[in-house]
């Protein structure tokens, strides 16, 4: 891990000792408390508002990587009917730690004025900085850059939000929601403003920069890299080349932007939340995607051994006697349209052992045999055969990182952007070359790990050379699909983008169907937050998720997407 990374994951723990942490039922969160009491925005420390809006953004991050993770397969999602299974209340903690300053179960033991929400964080420390001799601009730039990002998710996954309304509580106390092009609009104006607050390298004031370090250059091509993913879902080819064209994005894995974790276990938990979760003295908890996992098992992934770790040799019903104790759907004849499609109902080979799209039963006894999260990008071990259990501080120790935008990730928009076949294979091939080395770079944090079982350059080449040719050679949906889930393999652990590239082409149509034949229609978007809806007069719940962003312009539910 270079310099910076290290210089991060120090600064990463020294907030948050200062800071309160609380884990939930499902995930340790990285959220602030709030104080019921407040002070005046002029009696605040710049720099605790500074922390409170990152660590309210990588919460947030977090969350919604995790949704558009589970909907595209690349993460397991529970639940046989999307309705059910998403419901109102799926955005409030999103919604709140992005608009609200409401009152938390817990104070804040070490500053009461620190707030949950962003906007109301961001707004404080423009007040600061009008009434102060103090230039914040750098405070205000950065903050301004994570808000629009967070708009634009925003729209994308809620399909509205509030803008023009928002945070004027004496104006507007029940606000109503833009539409999403309108939200669109206002992100990019607010990336504009953040440009040109960072544009003249403003001074830090002893902020602590939780993703860069206080180098307001790579804040400015995160702000040109945000532009392009925008860009690519809206379809506008000559903004798109314009940003291309000037170079000043994301397109090394040193200006990667990331949100680096720690390995403290206590006061505070800084460790990956899927760490944390995963490497427990009572085993792991969160069961890996078999759609995923069987495709990199199956295209023989570079990447698989530091995705995942394994804590049995093999799977019950694959190259194993079915076993119903500890994995139930072993002994179950799969249903008619799994079996119709050649789908894996249940056991995937070689102890990768997960579970399939909506399987919504019990947790068996099998903690200690099914698969873990690995070395990248949660800090966890190195899969080298040893088949040993998972347990506290193993591996990395949970120093692993929250992918945001990754050079990887931007190739792949290039290619999506692309005009030509051939110029798709060259960017898909720079996207993988991008996204093994940086997985790979990561082996090193289990000090543990037997290195022979690391993929040499010879594999990693004929890995990518095998992919590229299978790519030229197809055509139609066979080369869409080859992308796509190439696209999702090196979107693992920062799925945001999966959902939104799921519903903007429909690809991949390989991924696994709902364990139920009939979940109901895939969500377009998501229901509003139910707090949000009991709070706001203006606001009434949708009835299902079948409503479309802006940029979705696909045929309606439930023809579309044609895999579910």
């Amino acid at each position: 891990m270079n310099r910076t990374m290290r210089k991060i994951y120090r600064y990463f723990t020294l907030v948050v000792m200062g800071l309160v942490v609380f884990t939930s039922c499902e995930t340790t969160e990285l959220d602030l408390t709030v104080s019921p009491n407040d002070l005046s925005p002029d009696a605040a420390d710049p720099n605790l508002l500074l922390n409170s809006v990152q660590l309210a953004y990588a919460s947030n991050m977090d969350d919604i990587s995790d949704l558009g993770a589970e909907l595209t397969r690349i993460d397991y999602m529970n639940g046989l009917d999307y309705f059910n299974n998403y419901p109102g209340d799926t955005f409030n903690q999103i919604w709140g730690r992005y608009y609200s300053s409401d009152v938390s179960d817990v104070n804040d033991p070490v500053d009461p004025s620190i707030a949950i929400g962003m906007l109301t964080n961001l707004q404080n420390l423009e007040t600061i900085n009008e009434n102060g001799d103090i230039d914040y601009s750098f405070h205000i730039g950065i903050s301004k850059v994570m808000q629009a990002h967070m708009l634009f998710l925003l729209a994308d996954y809620i399909g509205e939000a509030a803008l023009t309304q928002a945070a004027n509580a004496i104006e507007f106390p029940a606000p109503i929601l833009d539409d999403g092009q309108t939200i669109y609009n206002g992100a990019f104006a607010i990336l504009d403003e953040a440009e040109a607050l960072l544009s003249g390298n403003p001074n830090p004031q002893g902020a602590l920069d939780l993703f860069y370090n206080g180098d307001t250059s790579k804040w400015i091509r995160l702000i040109n890299t945000i532009r392009l993913r925008s860009y690519v879902l809206t379809g506008d080819t000559a903004a798109f080349n314009a940003i291309i064209n000037g170079g000043n994005y994301i397109q090394d894995a040193e200006d990667d932007f990331q949100f680096a974790y720690g390995t403290s276990e206590l006061q505070p938990d800084d460790r990956h939340p899927d760490y944390a979760n995963d490497y427990t003295p009572s085993g792991a908890n969160i069961y890996q995607s078999n759609w995923l996992m069987e495709l990199m098992l199956d295209n023989n992934d570079p990447r698989i051994r530091y995705y995942f770790y394994r804590q049995n040799e093999t799977t019950p019903g694959a190259d194993a006697p079915p076993n119903g104790e500890t994995l139930s759907c072993s002994l179950a004849i799969p249903p008619p349209h799994y079996l119709n499609g050649g789908f894996t109902y249940c056991s995937v080979e070689n102890g990768y052992w997960g579970r399939s799209h909506g399987n919504a039963e019990g947790a068996p006894p099998d903690n200690f045999f099914r698969t873990a999260v690995g070395v990248y990008p949660t800090g966890g071990l190195f899969d080298d055969d040893r088949f040993a259990n998972v347990g506290l501080s193993l591996g990395g120790g949970g120093a692993g990182i929250e992918p945001i935008f990754l050079s990887s990730y931007v190739d792949f928009w290039r290619g999506i952007m692309a005009t030509s076949a051939a110029d798709r294979a060259t960017f898909l091939r720079s996207g993988l070359e991008k996204s093994i080395a940086k997985v790979q770079s990561f082996g090193a944090l289990d000090g543990s790990r037997d290195t022979s079982f690391e993929p040499s350059a010879t594999d990693v080449t004929d890995y990518i050379d095998g992919i590229v040719a299978d790519f030229n050679a197809a055509t139609g949906d066979d080369q869409e699909n080859l992308f796509a889930e190439q696209y999702f393999t090196t979107l693992f652990g920062g799925g945001t983008e999966a959902y939104n590239y799921y519903r903007l082409t429909g690809y991949p149509t390989t991924v696994l169907p709902n364990w139920q034949e009939n979940p109901g229609p895939f969500p377009r978007t998501f229901l509003y937050p139910q707090d949000e809806v009991i709070n706001n007069p203006n606001l009434t719940q949708r009835s299902d998720l079948t409503n479309q962003v802006f940029w979705d312009t696909n045929p309606a539910s439930p023809a579309f997407p044609p895999a579910n």
